[in-house]
C-alpha cells in the first residue's frame, strides 16, 4: 500500500471455506491502554463459510466503517448466521450494533460473563454478575432501541456449534483477569484454533502468516509482557486447556496467523509464564470490576509492577475460590486490593477477600488499595481503614478514580505499581515488631525527605556507538556563570559519567507523556533502549529525545563520592526548549528510601 497512513481491510483465504478479514493500520492505534510500541496493528476477523456462516470477532470501532464496507462489497453479511465474540468490550460493541443492522437475524454467541456485558450495553439493564443465572435458558433475546432485538446464545466450556460440512466448532472458556469472558474457538474441519488475545502481536504488514517468524520474536514478547505477564498463571491454565485440541494453525486477534512457528510460540508462552512466576518477589493483586473501570486500573498497576521486575498474581475475585485467594495471600510478598463501590459498599467478593487478608496475611506484607466509583467511593475507604487499623504498611497512597480512568490516571497507576515494587525490594527482610518500633523514627525522617521534589529528566550518554539512558529526578541548578547543574546518581549507574570532560544530554521531560514509563522498564542485555523512540543527536553526539520539553548539552567538571551516590557537577554548553507551551514533569515520592 503506497500510503501507510491509510487504513484498509486485507482479505485472504486461510483454509477451505475460511477467510480472514484483517482490518489494518500502519499508524499508532491504542488497542491496549499501556501498549506503546507504535508499529501499527491488525484487527483480525474470521469468516467460516459452511452451510451456516459464522463471523468470528468483528473489530473495534476504529475499523467499523471500512470493515462493514468490505462485508457489503462482497455481500458476506447476507448469509451470516452466527457472530461469535471471543470477548466483549465497548469498542467491539460499537461495531456489533451496526453489524446487526446488516445481519439482523444472526445469533450472537458468547460466554456467560460476556452476555451480562451485552445485556447491560444494549438493554440498559444494570450489570450484575448474577444477572444470568445457570438455570436460565441459554438462548434468549435482547431488545434494544425502539424496535430492535437480537438473539443471544450463551455457550459453556466444551459446547459445540455445528455449522455443517464438518465445521463443528468447539468452545473453550479460558478466563483471565484482563478478559474474564474469554472464549477460544476450535474448528476440527480445518484444524484452526481462534485464539483472540493469545499468540498475537501488534504490528502491521502484508504477510498473512508467520513465514518470517524469527523477525517477530521481539514484537511477540513485547505483546506478552504488556498483555499477559501480570496474569501468567491464568495464561498457563489456558494453554493446558487448549493443548489437547492439537491445532494446526493459531488465528489470533492481532498480527500474523501462526502456522510456521506454532510449537515454538507455544513453548515460548510457557517459558515466559514460568519466568514471571519464578521471580523472587510476588504481589497478589485482588480485585473485582463492575463496569470494567477497576479492572483497567488493576492492569495498569500490574504493568508497573511487572516492568519493575516483580511478579504479579492477578486474581479477579468474582471468579476465584476462597482457597485460591488464601493461597495467593500466603505465598505473596505484598498484596493490593481493588474494588468498585456499589450502593455505598464493596462487592461481596471483595469483602470476602478482605476477610481472608485480615485473617491470614502477616503484618510484614506490603499493602495497597485502589478503586473506581460513580458517586461516592466508600469501598476504597473501607479497605484503607481496615488494613490501616490492622497495622499494614502501604506501598502507595490509595487510588480513587471517578468513572472511566483517563490516560493520565492510568499513568499514575502504573507509577504506583512501580513504586510498590521498589518499596518491596527495599524492604526484603523479615520485620519483627521490635524492628518496626526501632525503624519508626527513620521511616518518618525518610517520609519527610521524600517530600523534596525534582524535575523528571533522562540523562543520555554515549560510549563508542552505544547510547545509554538514565531516568532521574535528582537534578538542581548549581551556578549562574557559567550555567551549571548538579546531579546525584547511584553508583551502579555512575560509570556513564565517570570522567571529567564526559559529555551528556539532560532531557527535561514534559508532564503527561509516556517517556518516563519507557525508561522504567527493564530491558534485556544488549537491547537498544532507544529503538522505538524518536531521537536526534545533539552536537556532543548524545541523543536528544524528541518528546522532551527541553534539553541541555552538558560536560562533567567534577565528581564527589557521597555514600551510595556520586554528586556530579556539570556545565551547560548548549540548550533548547523544544516546546514553548508545556509543564515540566515532576517526581513526587512518599519516602527518601527509593526513587
Amino acid at each position: 500500500m503506497s500510503d501507510h497512513k491509510q487504513r484498509d481491510v486485507q482479505v485472504g483465504e486461510i483454509a477451505e471455506s475460511t477467510l480472514v478479514l484483517r482490518s489494518r493500520t500502519w499508524t499508532r492505534l491504542r488497542f491496549e491502554v499501556e501498549y506503546a510500541r507504535q508499529r501499527g496493528t491488525t484487527a483480525n476477523s474470521y469468516l467460516i463459510q459452511a452451510p451456516q456462516v459464522a463471523l468470528i470477532d468483528p473489530p473495534g470501532e476504529s475499523f467499523t466503517d471500512i470493515f462493514l464496507e468490505e462485508l457489503q462489497q462482497h455481500q458476506y453479511y447476507q448469509r451470516i448466521s452466527y457472530i461469535i465474540l471471543s470477548h466483549v468490550n465497548p469498542n467491539r460493541i460499537a461495531t456489533l450494533k451496526q453489524l446487526l443492522m446488516l445481519a439482523p437475524y444472526a445469533t450472537v454467541i458468547c460466554s456467560k460473563p460476556a452476555a451480562n456485558v451485552l445485556r447491560s450495553a444494549f438493554a440498559d439493564q444494570p450489570l450484575d454478575s448474577r444477572t444470568l443465572q445457570d438455570e436460565e435458558a441459554l438462548d434468549f433475546g435482547i431488545e434494544y432501541g425502539a424496535d430492535r432485538s437480537f438473539k443471544l446464545r450463551v455457550v459453556r466450556d466444551e459446547d459445540v456449534l455445528d455449522l455443517g460440512n464438518g465445521h463443528a466448532l468447539q468452545f473453550r472458556f479460558v478466563p483471565t483477569p484482563r478478559h474474564p469472558d474469554e472464549l477460544c474457538t476450535y474448528d476440527p474441519a480445518t484444524g484452526i484454533l481462534y485464539t483472540d488475545k493469545l499468540f498475537g502481536a501488534h504490528l502491521c504488514g502484508d504477510d498473512l502468516f508467520d513465514a518470517h517468524w524469527r523477525t517477530l520474536s521481539d514484537d511477540r514478547r513485547y505483546y506478552f509482557d504488556c498483555l499477559h505477564a501480570a496474569q501468567a498463571p491464568q495464561v498457563e491454565a489456558a494453554l493446558d486447556k487448549l493443548t489437547p485440541l492439537s491445532a494446526k494453525l493459531y488465528a489470533p486477534g492481532h498480527g500474523p496467523l501462526v502456522r510456521h512457528s506454532l510449537s515454538r510460540l507455544t513453548l515460548d508462552y510457557r517459558d515466559w509464564c514460568q519466568q514471571q512466576q519464578n521471580r523472587e518477589l510476588t504481589v497478589a493483586l485482588l480485585y473485582t470490576s463492575a463496569y470494567g473501570n477497576t479492572g483497567t486500573l488493576a492492569q495498569a498497576i500490574a504493568q508497573g509492577i511487572t516492568q519493575s521486575g516483580v511478579a504479579v498474581n492477578t486474581i479477579n475475585c468474582e471468579f476465584a475460590e476462597p482457597a485460591a485467594i488464601t493461597r495467593a495471600i500466603e505465598e505473596c510478598d505484598g498484596f493490593i486490593i481493588g474494588s468498585p463501590t456499589l450502593g455505598g459498599h464493596a462487592p461481596v467478593q471483595i469483602q470476602t477477600a478482605l476477610g481472608i487478608v485480615l485473617s491470614s496475611a502477616t503484618k510484614t506484607k506490603l499493602a495497597g488499595v485502589f478503586g473506581s466509583y460513580g458517586w461516592s467511593g466508600e469501598a476504597v475507604d473501607l479497605l484503607e481503614t481496615k488494613l490501616q487499623d490492622a497495622g499494614f504498611r502501604f506501598g502507595f497512597e490509595p487510588i480513587r478514580v471517578k468513572f472511566k480512568p483517563t490516560e493520565e490516571q492510568l499513568q499514575q497507576c502504573e507509577a504506583a505499581g512501580a513504586e510498590f515494587a521498589q518499596i518491596l525490594k527495599k524492604s526484603k527482610k523479615v520485620w519483627s515488631p521490635r524492628q518496626q518500633v526501632a525503624d519508626a523514627q527513620s521511616d518518618r525522617t525518610a517520609q519527610a525527605v521524600g517530600r523534596i521534589t525534582g524535575s523528571l529528566c533522562v540523562i543520555t550518554t554515549r560510549q563508542a556507538d552505544r547510547h545509554q539512558g538514565i531516568l532521574t529526578s535528582w537534578v538542581s541548578q548549581a551556578t549562574f556563570n557559567p550555567p551549571g547543574i548538579t546531579i546525584a546518581i547511584s553508583k551502579d549507574q555512575a560509570n556513564a559519567l565517570a570522567d571529567e570532560g564526559s559529555p551528556f544530554v539532560l532531557n527535561i521531560l514534559k508532564e503527561g507523556r509516556n517517556v518516563r514509563r519507557h525508561f522504567m522498564k527493564t530491558i534485556a542485555p544488549g537491547e537498544d533502549r532507544f529503538a522505538e523512540m524518536l531521537t536526534h543527536p545533539a552536537t556532543n553526539g548524545c541523543l536528544v529525545l524528541d518528546e522532551a520539553l527541553a534539553y541541555l548539552e552538558c560536560t562533567v567538571q567534577n565528581r564527589m563520592e557521597c555514600n551510595d551516590h556520586w554528586l556530579i557537577y556539570a556545565t551547560v554548553d548548549n540548550g533548547k526548549v523544544l516546546e514553548a507551551v508545556g509543564v515540566t514533569a515532576v517526581q513526587h515520592r512518599k519516602s527518601a528510601t527509593y526513587y
